[in-house]
């Protein structure tokens, strides 16, 4: 193929930003943003997140990498973002193929393109921008002057459904890789020069790096039988890539700061990396094990740099469990005492405008949210609190390994309450292995009574219940599990608001069952399923993650065109020796441990955070030479999941947080005439569901809500994976 694009292609895009919406997404320019210097002897990256500006400039993988490549004498990073509809439009019926924000570039000039792919249903938005920047969009059409097209992000766990469009991909921490394959290609520059098979070999040898078109996926009687190479170069089994020592890498150094308003427009700063916790349905926390903690001084020093660069006055705590940081508390304290010197300028500190910096804790420990955390998170401004109970009772949650006892839950409700907050959000999975109406019903009631807790401090509290449908993923204990249909999660939501419509203070938010099913296509899919994503994409399926452009029909006529089926894709339970899709992607945990975890599901038995525990050599820490890794000599505020708690009472309601006496009392106070103390102003509530990759991921606008008092939520929540790779998470 000819190039005949300029090389800066602003000029033609500029006439462009008249006719659309938000015309500040594709300028670029941010504070933070590098001028990068191409030439022959520098690999050039184009780290792109399929979608759009406001919902992928936050992701801190993508600006880690760019952090880092830019570093380097041997590569150069741009960045891109998924044009809207409208821009899409535009570019297209004007010749404009995709390009990068910092020099307007072709996107097919350059060495890499490489995608985070943190929701499988952005899956068809990576097709279309290979193709908008003018590139083959299956690998296998590719010639010596196409761009290397790679992948990294959680979803890369399972790479077969996308493996027919994706040259390799790039599995798990990203920091040290990334350098390793600008050194490899950087020796090979021009790119392609030796042939492209040569370029795909030497990355195959690359660890971590998954080339899918030196495996073959063969199928017998319509399963698959097995995914093996057919190189020599190639290795049986590809090990995902984890960094040791968080210390090492303190990025992002200078965080992009956006030129509109974006999803979690705040200073970032991650904690630490992994999850032990062990909650069955949880990928992230599976394939990010095991647990490395930042050092408290290096968080403080990231904090105190970070809002001085970038003017922010709230920072968000990052982790998959925020609140199991040793020392939590002591760090949310000094991060608001020493605001000032970030926002004063002044370099050595002080306390002259103590409490001007708010911090956000986006993934809460329900057992370690103490009156004192509460205290010190509310003393600038309360941001939103989210609680993640994941299962309505304590059966489901020991199913699920969940395990957060009432009392926890309760104390935890109890406490911001009594620290200000009026509104607090719960989240909840339906579809879950084993679960029952009773299950289900007992999302409402324990709703109910946070409700009833909070009246205790005021009349006017509410709780929103927000009810995900469940996904299995790859390389979790519920891998094996068939997915509830729509119509059953449809039906389990309708039971919820019939109940929650009567409950006074309760609010109820669902995500589309439908959307739930099409994940669960791109999830736990084979190869075949490739075949199904192009399809969509060809029909117009873009920007399915978002609720107006979802449309189920396009994968359901996907499937048949593929020749399969719903059930055989999604709904069928796996059989315990049957070939899945990634055995031969390794994420650092043992087949066997992941199946006897799962029949411990099934039997209600729960299992303890290993970091204070006897090893359960589930494999993490074997590639360390150890046998057991753990980020603190001493557990978290409140234990972690049951270590050292009585766990035969977890179902049980504590008889002092049920404020009967005090809610009668208020009752008749307000029969009375007895007005109520105002209430303290609050901004409104961000939803801070996930932030990190947890549950399902980030998840369209929800279908629908119930309730008295509604919350309008972000549309699209950024996932975050320091821990990405190729230009991923």
């Amino acid at each position: 193929m000819t190039v005949t694009w300029p090389i800066d292609l602003w000029p033609r895009i500029e006439p462009l930003l008249s006719q659309v919406e938000k015309p500040a997404r594709y300028i670029g320019g941010e504070l933070g943003a590098v001028e990068p210097v191409h030439g022959p002897d520098r690999v050039s990256w184009l780290l792109v997140y399929p979608d759009t500006y406001e919902v992928g400039l936050p992701n801190q993988g993508l600006q880690i990498l760019y952090e880092i490549l830019n570093e380097r004498p041997d590569s150069v990073a741009e960045r891109a973002y998924a044009p809207w509809i409208d821009m899409e439009a535009q570019m297209r019926s004007h010749g404009v193929p995709l390009f990068s924000l910092e020099t307007h570039r072709p996107g097919r000039l350059f060495d890499v393109v490489a995608f985070n792919w943190a929701a499988e249903l952005t899956a068809t938005n990576i097709l279309n921008l290979v193709d908008l920047a003018g590139v083959p969009v299956r690998s296998s059409e590719r010639g010596p002057e196409d761009p290397l097209v790679l992948v990294g992000g959680h979803c890369a766990f399972n790479p077969e459904p996308m493996a027919e469009f994706v040259d390799a991909f790039v599995l798990g921490d990203g920091e040290e890789v990334v350098g390793e394959l600008s050194e490899l290609l950087a020796s090979q520059l021009p790119l392609g020069a030796r042939g492209r098979d040569v370029l795909l070999e030497g990355l195959a040898a690359v660890p971590g790096v998954y080339v899918p078109s030196l495996y073959r996926a063969t199928f017998n009687d319509g399963r698959l039988e097995s995914v093996r190479p057919v190189r020599q170069s190639a290795p049986d089994s590809v090990e995902k890539r984890t960094v040791a020592d968080l210390a090492q890498w303190p990025y992002p150094r200078s965080q992009l700061v956006p030129m509109i308003e974006v999803v979690h427009d705040r200073l970032n700063v991650e904690i630490f990396r992994g999850c032990t916790r062990g909650c069955r349905f949880c990928q992230a926390g599976m394939i990010t094990r095991p647990v490395r903690e930042r050092p408290l001084e290096q968080v403080e020093q990231m904090v105190e740099r970070g809002l001085r660069r970038t003017g922010y006055d709230e920072v968000a705590l990052t982790s998959l469990s925020s609140a199991d940081f040793s020392g939590i508390e002591q760090l949310v304290k000094d991060v608001v005492d020493d605001g000032s010197a970030s926002t004063d300028g002044d370099e050595t500190g002080g306390h002259e405008a103590c409490g001007r910096v708010s911090v956000s804790l986006p993934s809460l420990r329900v057992d370690a949210f103490t009156v004192g955390l509460a205290t010190e998170i509310q003393r600038v401004r309360r941001t939103g609190l989210t609680f993640a109970p994941e299962g309505g009772t304590w059966r489901m949650r020991q199913v699920i390994n969940k395990l957060i006892r009432e009392e926890d839950l309760y104390a935890a409700v109890d406490a911001a309450f009594s620290q200000g907050w009026r509104r607090v959000k719960l989240y909840f999975l339906i579809g879950l292995p084993t679960e029952t109406d009773d299950d289900v019903l007992g999302i409402a009631r324990l709703a109910s009574s946070c409700v009833d807790i909070g009246r205790k401090y005021s009349r006017s509290v509410t709780v929103t219940a927000s009810v995900g449908g469940f996904v299995p993923k790859a390389h979790t204990p519920f891998q094996w599990f068939g997915q509830d249909t729509a119509a059953e999660l449809r039906r389990k939501v309708n039971l919820l608001k019939d109940v929650t419509r009567k409950a006074r203070g309760v609010s109820l938010r669902w995500h589309d069952p439908a959307a739930t099913t099409a994940e669960g296509i791109v999830s736990r899919g084979d190869r075949r399923t490739g075949a199904v994503i192009e399809h969509v994409w060809r029909s117009g399926g873009t920007f399915q993650e978002w609720s107006e452009r979802f449309d189920l029909a396009l994968w359901e006529r996907a499937l048949d065109e593929a020749g399969l089926t719903m059930h055989e894709v999604v709904h069928r339970h796996r059989e315990p020796e049957e070939a899945l899709a990634w055995d031969h992607i390794s994420a650092g945990l043992h087949r066997d441990f992941l199946w006897q975890d799962y029949l411990d599901a099934l039997g209600e038995r729960g299992l303890e955070d290993c970091r204070w525990t006897p090893c359960y050599d589930c494999g993490a820490c074997t590639g360390f030479g150890l046998e057991h890794l753990v980020a603190a000599s001493t557990p978290p505020a409140g234990g972690s999941q049951g270590t050292w708690q009585d766990l035969s009472v977890g179902g049980v309601v504590p008889v002092r947080l049920i404020p009967t006496r005090d809610r009668q009392s208020e009752r008749e106070r307000g029969d009375r005439g007895r007005s109520e103390p105002a209430e303290r102003d609050e901004p409104a509530e961000r939803d801070e569901r996930r932030e990190t990759v947890g549950l399902d991921e980030r998840r369209p606008s929800e279908e629908g809500e119930e309730g008295e008092e509604g919350e309008e939520g972000i549309r699209h929540m950024a996932t975050f994976t320091v821990a990405s790779s190729g230009g991923a998470s």
